[in-house]
């Protein structure tokens, strides 16, 4: 247990993120309620034992109360001057919502008449109200809606829609009907000593670190599981106890667009949970100026010092209690893509960070919320919004309402786009937001529950839409007009403008530039990785450019087959008996590899793209459908039971050992002989028109040294012969797939001019997984804990990882200037790219919308790893 003052911020390890900043913010001189923090440390301990405290915290925990009564001048349990305190949780990294906290604690019946004598018998019994529900809810596990029916119905009788409109009657009324349910839920009556209260509590924060929306979102985010929350026992101030007190929430910079200006906002006569859960509609910071001219004064002169100080935008809570201003809670804002890409580079161009922590501060992910679609400007143009919200979260949104979690997440399931429509969120939503498209709220505002995590996970959000009613139990929305939307009717969102459309409008390609591109070439200044793309058509290279890719990392010729035309081409080749008609086939296709090698090194022009020669198994061409086959047959002037046949012989029950990749040209070496012979060719073509073509011919799938010397032989003969010979810069290299090319690397490495890594057969032929398999036992591996991640999506650096550097480090034994590459989705995969950078590779190749991605991924493996090369001694002096 540490008081605050005890710690700073850099101690989130030990105090969590709100914890440490509180320490941070008392060190500083602000105004802060007295409280004290039970470790990240002990929450763990506590789970090891079995939900049982250590064995020193009660003491402990009983020595910070008796402090907070001596700062205070109140006392736990005392009826003339009771002190009431908050138990809030708070992890290393900032979970919005996804923990549990306690307000008011230290209330009874005794207490709370004689506040309300004593002050204000309003603030007095909505104050108790509030710890019933939230003690019942978070500690004992009764659902919410229970005790907000009897607030419901109360409001009905009384014609009110608020809470705030209850007066202090109507309040103390609520008390024995909660009381009530409490016992009937629990079995005993609700507890009146705060020191059983406080336990009680402290608990149930330890425990809300492994409720099932807190591992969602922890998984969601990569937030280790075995680190803990910190509990934080703090003096209740309060916004609740008349006109000259309120709540709010800001932040010290827009969170939506990333602009310097100050966005917030706040409520009267309120506590913070009502800000955040958007009960109540609330006021924007900037009326504080008129409301509460001093305390807005000071604040705004805390937002720019603590921004100052811990040099980011920051999220910061407030109270105002009898116009007197107290900070609860500051921490790095959450924020959408475009705000973080904004934020890092106008910070440092007015000098509050530098080039290296700009290209830190934004998470690589991010970027992919700024490479997707946006509605259509001409649609927008042309329609008529059917309601108005907040634009809480920005981007587009396209999909089915569904009013629940469940339904959005089972329309995911079946591949439907869902728009999760609520009239608020609440954190036990969290499965359904990560499913959805988009979020539509009807109540909250910026800083509601749904704005702030849609931010965090870059999900469209329109938050606040007073423009429609949920009736969510009747599964209904209804826009002011009257009209009605049902469960499974489709909406689009436009959460840059708040605005809500009927039925689907079109999107279009994001258009970068700005600060975006800024960032970008921050994080080139610093990388040593080379990022280049896959690409296996002219526009997928155009677009690869457009984003900064330095080249082709992997062009997959098999994926040119599969227009209309050309396949029939390949059934045709495929189906020949003879070398004849499979060269009058191949004939055909020559002119379709030469018109596509022609675009592809055309729009790269002065860049490499490396060209995977002819990959996948030969069953994969042809049809599987009797009717097509029926085609194919007449096509080729054979019979059905023939083409049946071929298909038969043909078929792979496991293409990753069969025949495919180097082995068809070795076989069948005209296959090959082709598509390099397009290669040359396009590549003089593009010498006439003047440009610098730099095609890098691959072999696939090699495992022996003469399979690669076979094929290597054959492109050698064909430079010369199409007269490419000394005219174009190509160069010949391998793919490394199987782990006998990698295990005998020095032996290519004197053939071989280049070496990449494809890591998903990699992986496949390494640890014995299908690709198929991430849909089947995978996620069990990955929620065991057996893999950290699933293999195919994040190298598995330990095992497949050690074979890459046991290849990288034999090679260069040979060739030391050997050059190495990775292509393939782990290309995209920022965990991936570290680690390449890491064991020395010099490029890594990905999908062209993720190059953005790579591109930042690689400037902070350089930053946080330095530009060395780490050739850990794995392989032996004899090897």
């Amino acid at each position: 247990m540490y008081y605050f003052g005890e710690g700073t911020s850099k101690d989130k390890d030990l105090l969590g993120g709100k914890g440490a900043n509180l320490h941070e913010m008392v060190t500083l001189g602000l105004p802060i309620p007295t409280g004290f923090t039970i470790s990240c440390n002990t929450c763990v301990q506590y789970n090891k034992l079995g939900k049982k405290w250590p064995e020193a915290l009660k003491q402990q925990v009983l020595q910070g109360i008796s402090r907070l009564q001596q700062v205070s001048g109140k006392r736990f349990g005392d009826a003339s001057a009771p002190l009431l305190v908050s138990v809030r949780s708070g992890a290393k990294q900032s979970m919005p919502g996804m923990m549990d906290t306690v307000l008011n604690l230290g209330l009874n019946e005794t207490i709370v008449q004689a506040m309300a004598k004593q002050k204000n018998e309003r603030f007095a019994y909505d104050s108790y109200r509030r710890f019933i529900m939230m003690f019942g809810d978070v500690v004992m596990n009764i659902k919410r809606e229970k005790f907000e029916e009897i607030m419901d119905h109360l409001k009905e009788k009384k014609g009110v829609k608020f809470d705030s409109e209850l007066n202090a009657a109507d309040l103390k009324s609520l008390i024995q009907p909660m009381l009530v349910l409490f016992k009937k839920e629990c079995g005993r009556d609700f507890p009146t000593d705060p020191v059983q209260q406080l336990e009680a509590s402290i608990n149930a924060v330890f425990d809300s670190w492994e409720n099932p929306r807190a591992r969602v979102y922890r998984d969601l985010h990569d937030i280790p599981h075995d680190s803990g929350t910190a509990v934080n026992v703090q003096e209740m101030v309060f916004g609740n106890m008349g006109d000259d007190c309120a709540t709010g929430v800001a932040f010290t910079r827009d969170p939506s667009t990333g602009e310097n200006v100050t966005l917030g906002e706040y409520l009267p006569n309120a506590q913070g949970e009502d800000v955040v859960a958007g009960i109540r509609t609330p006021f924007k910071i900037a009326e504080m100026k008129k409301a509460f001219p001093e305390c807005a004064k000071q604040l705004y002169a805390i937002f720019d010092r603590l921004e100052k100080h811990y040099k980011d935008m920051q999220d910061i809570e407030f109270t105002i209690e009898r116009q007197k201003l107290f900070i609860l809670q500051t921490r790095s804002g959450k924020r959408t893509a475009v705000a973080a890409v904004k934020m890092a580079v106008e910070m440092a161009k007015e000098g509050l960070i530098d080039v290296k922590t700009a290209v830190m501060r934004v998470e690589p992910k991010q970027l992919d919320a700024l490479l997707h679609s946006a509605l259509s400007p001409d649609a927008v143009k042309k329609t008529k919004a059917i309601a108005k919200g907040l634009p809480a979260s920005p981007g587009a949104a396209v999909g089915r309402i569904r009013f629940t979690a469940d339904a959005a997440v089972a329309a995911k399931a079946r591949g439907e786009k869902a728009i999760l429509v609520r009239l608020e969120t609440s954190p036990e939503d969290i499965t359904g937001m990560i499913a959805a498209e988009g979020i539509l709220t009807a109540r909250g505002g910026m800083t509601s529950h749904a704005a702030v995590v849609a931010r965090g996970m870059n999900v469209c959000c329109v938050a606040g839409c007073s423009d429609i009613t949920v009736k969510e139990h009747d599964g209904v929305m209804i826009v002011k007009g009257g009209k009605t939307y049902k469960e499974g009717d489709w909406i689009t969102l436009d959460g840059s403008t708040g605005s809500v459309y009927d039925g689907q409008l079109p999107v279009v390609d994001p258009v970068l530039g700005g600060e975006f591109e800024e960032l970008l070439k921050m994080a080139d200044s610093v990388s040593r990785l080379v990022v280049m793309a896959n690409a296996d058509t002219p526009k997928d290279a155009g677009i690869a450019r457009k984003f900064g890719a330095k080249g082709v990392g992997l062009c997959r010729t098999e994926h040119m087959f599969f227009n209309p035309q050309r396949i029939l081409n390949v059934r045709q080749m495929i189906l020949a008996e003879d070398l004849k008609s499979r060269q009058a086939a191949l004939d055909k296709l020559l002119v379709f590899q030469r018109e596509d090698f022609v675009g592809i090194l055309g729009e790269m022009a002065g860049l490499p793209v490396v060209i995977r020669l002819l990959d996948p198994p030969l069953h994969e061409f042809l049809p599987q459908e009797d009717k097509e086959q029926q085609q194919l047959a007449d096509l080729a002037g054979i019979t059905l039971a023939q083409v049946k046949a071929k298909c038969a012989s043909l078929h792979e029950f496991n293409p990753m050992l069969g025949f495919r990749g180097v082995r068809l040209g070795i076989v069948y070496p005209e296959i090959n002989a082709m598509q390099v012979q397009a290669i040359f060719e396009a590549s003089l073509e593009l010498l006439k028109q003047g440009k610098k073509p730099l095609p890098f011919i691959e072999v696939p799938l090699v495992g022996k040294v003469a399979e690669f010397t076979m094929i290597k032989e054959m492109i050698e003969k064909l430079a010369v012969s199409t007269g490419a010979k000394g005219k174009v810069n190509y160069k010949v290299g391998t793919m490394i797939e199987v782990p006998r090319a990698a295990l005998t690397a020095d032996e290519f490495a004197s053939e071989a001019e280049f070496m990449s890594f494809g890591t998903n057969d990699l992986t496949q032929m390494t640890c014995g997984f299908s690709r198929d398999d991430s849909a089947s036992f995978l996620k069990a591996y990955v929620q065991k804990g057996i893999y950290p991640k699933d293999p195919f999506e994040s190298i598995d650096q330990t095992g497949v990882g050690k074979l890459m550097q046991v290849c990288i480090n034999l090679a260069r034994t040979k060739n030391e200037h050997m050059d190495f590459g990775i292509c393939g989705e782990h290309g995209g995969d920022p965990a991936s790219i570290a680690f390449c950078h890491r064991i020395g590779l010099d490029n890594v190749s990905c999908s062209p919308f993720r190059v953005p991605i790579a591109r930042l991924a690689a400037g902070q493996a350089a930053l946080t790893y330095g530009q060395r090369i780490i050739t850990t001694a794995i392989v032996s002096s004899k090897l």
